[in-house]
């Protein structure tokens, strides 16, 4: 069998996170793998931000931002929701553009927030 092609959604997933690379550590960046660690000066303890990695049948955001804090879900569209696994994971086996648009300001407003608590 084939190996599915999550290239796009990958792509799609990781550019949520290339602006914030210069405030930050790249800790991961491969074909199938991108990852951000907060600057270890103002880690507290806590370095991991967000990471996309493509898996077998999806590709997995996550966001560690929305486990800490998790106020930020507040407001979270029932169609994200959907795409969650646990406290700080989404899944997706292809772009969709609503729901992925959602999570590019969920990352905003994550990014934010560690700004705020000085994490950043």
């Amino acid at each position: 069998m084939a190996a599915k092609d999550f290239k796009p959604v990958f792509k799609e997933l990781k550019s949520m996170l290339t602006g914030y690379a210069k405030k930050m550590d790249v800790a991961v960046d491969k074909d199938d793998g991108y990852g951000l660690n907060v600057k270890e000066e103002y880690a507290k303890g806590q370095n991991f931000f967000a990471a996309a990695q493509v898996r077998k049948n999806y590709v997995s955001y996550y966001l560690m931002p929305v486990y800490l804090y998790p106020e930020l879900l507040e407001d979270m569209s029932p169609e994200l929701k959907k795409r969650m696994q646990g406290k700080s994971c989404f899944n997706f086996s292809k772009v969709e553009e609503g729901t992925m648009a959602e999570l590019d300001a969920l990352t905003k407003k994550s990014y934010e927030k560690f700004v705020a608590e000085g994490l950043v």
